[in-house]
């Protein structure tokens, strides 16, 4: 039986593609040829990003339908190895972790925007105060905002590759290289750099094992929403970096962020290219709606466990955390108004790589699952766990102090844990 108050698996694939497909896949190509030049090393950059995203999407999809319980990796992490651990994640995920991205992707907005409306930061902000109020609503009618913006974002995305793969260059060099030199490219150091941003890119695949409560018979739907979605964003990316690739010359690209405006102004001229602009912008929204979504849920679940956020826990009539959604809200203006937190999204990023890594790990304590079994179980685990903490290594290594900064609100946290006191029923809260 239909229920209206839960969204059924197209549209929780949906908000993952939305949070999946955000300002990386427009950017990120410049950074990445700085370390590796061959097309062939680029699709396997791409491609190995895609599959750990996809072995992410497995096993919180076990996660996920193990548990049955909205709240991702704070309920994960509670439950299976310590209530300190979630609480970290769930503070993390309050304070940056998803209001971070919302901010980029509204000051995102503005740059796209900036051939229409000048250097106004109105776009971003109108956004970023309307979106929420959608989601406010109810679960049916953030399900069908959700949908509609991620159609238009597909259907944006498809349509650049069908322009790429048909129209003919009118660069006058192309960056296509598909000679041999990508068998030593991918032992280079500059390889896993360059994962660093692919990762990113494919941040948002487990968006839907958060809100798990709000889906539709969630063993079936869960992994089906995951596993689709992911692939099909795999698939996605892979073609278009080479469109990119193909209507542009090396010099052009190579550090450079506006790569989707350089090739496409190649290929249609100043105009389209700012047109192109304009729908990147626009797409963007779906983004915001995603995160806007997703990250109060984390928030909230916690907030039912512990008495200093009992604030936080408080639903209106259809189910909704609006005071959740209201202060996610309010940090993500306080980032994008500051427009000085690009150190804070590295800090948050490696926090939330590690985090993620222990949620991964924390997949092997469950002995019987009483949902969806990850296949090959542990080895994907172990390969995930591997990759995942070479990258946060890098990091480290790369961004010390940020990272040092990012360790600090971890640590921060951690103190508000010590001090803060569970509700009475705090066991009932999360083992349902």
């Amino acid at each position: 039986m239909l229920d209206h108050h839960k969204i059924g698996w197209k549209t929780a694939a949906g908000l993952v593609i939305a949070n999946m497909i955000g300002t990386g896949v427009f950017t990120s190509l410049g950074f990445q040829l700085n370390e590796v030049q061959n097309t062939w090393s680029i699709f396997i950059l791409w491609v190995v990003g895609g599959i750990m995203a996809l072995i992410g999407a497995l096993v919180y999809s076990e996660l996920g339908t193990h548990f049955k319980k909205s709240g991702g990796d704070y309920i994960f992490l509670s439950e299976t190895i310590h209530p300190s651990i979630g609480y970290l994640y769930a503070w993390v995920s309050l304070t940056v972790g998803f209001s971070a991205p919302i901010a980029i992707a509204g000051i995102a907005m503005n740059d796209y925007l900036r051939p229409f409306s000048g250097n106004s930061s109105f776009p971003g902000l109108l956004t970023i105060l309307l979106i929420p109020i959608a989601h406010v609503i109810s679960i049916k009618r953030s399900g069908q905002i959700q949908n509609l913006l991620t159609l238009i974002k597909i259907l944006f995305i498809v349509s650049l590759i069908l322009i790429g793969f048909t129209l003919p260059s009118k660069s006058l060099s192309s960056s296509l290289d598909f000679s041999n030199s990508w068998t030593s490219e991918i032992l280079n150091p500059g390889f896993v750099v360059s994962l660093v941003y692919v990762f990113y890119a494919y941040t948002g695949w487990n968006s839907a094992a958060y809100i798990i409560e709000e889906v539709q018979n969630p063993k079936k739907n869960l992994p089906k929403a995951l596993i689709t979605s992911t692939i099909l964003v795999l698939i996605l990316y892979v073609l278009f970096q080479y469109v990119l690739l193909k209507h542009a010359s090396l010099s052009d690209l190579k550090g450079n962020v506006e790569v989707a405006k350089i090739s496409f102004e190649n290929l249609l001229g100043p105009l389209g290219a700012s047109w192109i602009s304009f729908f990147i912008a626009i797409q963007l929204m779906a983004t915001i709606s995603g995160y806007t979504w997703v990250g109060p849920r984390i928030t909230h679940a916690m907030a039912k466990d512990f008495k200093l956020w009992k604030p936080l826990a408080k639903e209106n009539k259809n189910g909704i955390p609006i005071v959740a959604i209201g202060l996610n809200t309010l940090i993500s203006l306080l980032l994008f108004l500051s427009g000085s937190f690009e150190q804070v999204l590295i800090y948050a990023g490696f926090v939330l790589q590690l985090m993620g890594t222990i949620t991964i790990y924390s997949s092997l304590k469950i002995r019987e699952s009483s949902g969806f079994r990850t296949p090959f179980k542990p080895l994907l685990q172990w390969v995930y766990i591997v990759f995942s903490l070479a990258i946060s290594c890098y990091l480290f290594w790369d961004r010390p102090w940020e990272s040092l900064a990012g360790i600090g609100i971890m640590a921060l946290g951690l103190f508000l844990y010590l001090f803060d006191k569970k509700k009475p029923d705090f066991k009932s809260q999360t083992r349902k």
